[in-house]
């Protein structure tokens, strides 16, 4: 099993970045996937979760408006684009895979938001 998320970087303030994760060796259209980010000293937070088949999603109330969840099923990909980026934004961010009590993580991609 393997999710391996791509895309991070250095972004200035009000910018986008387009986040990818790539899901391998389980059946990735029978999971709910959610994209989750951990800044430095803090907890991981849930930023969005889309489920299984796409056909909701929900987002923490930071980001509503900003970002959006989506997943191509045939390509075992999920992704996460970010616009009008905030320094608060910055973290690495998580994919993660879940299916009744069966969760996989990714290894993360780290978002920068700086000038």
């Amino acid at each position: 099993v393997q999710l391996v998320e791509s895309g991070g970087g250095l972004v200035q303030p009000g910018g986008s970045l387009r986040l990818s994760c790539v899901a391998s060796g389980f059946t990735f259209s029978s999971y709910d996937m959610s994209w989750y980010r951990q800044a430095p000293g803090k907890e991981r937070e849930l930023v969005a979760t889309i489920t299984s088949a796409g056909g909701s999603t929900n987002y923490a109330d930071s980001v509503k408006g900003r970002f959006t969840i989506s997943r191509d099923n045939a390509k075992n990909t999920v992704y996460l684009q970010m616009n009008s980026l905030k320094h608060e934004d910055t973290a690495v961010y998580y994919c993660k895979a879940r299916f009744v009590l069966r969760v996989y993580w990714g290894q993360g991609t780290q978002v920068t938001v700086s000038s």
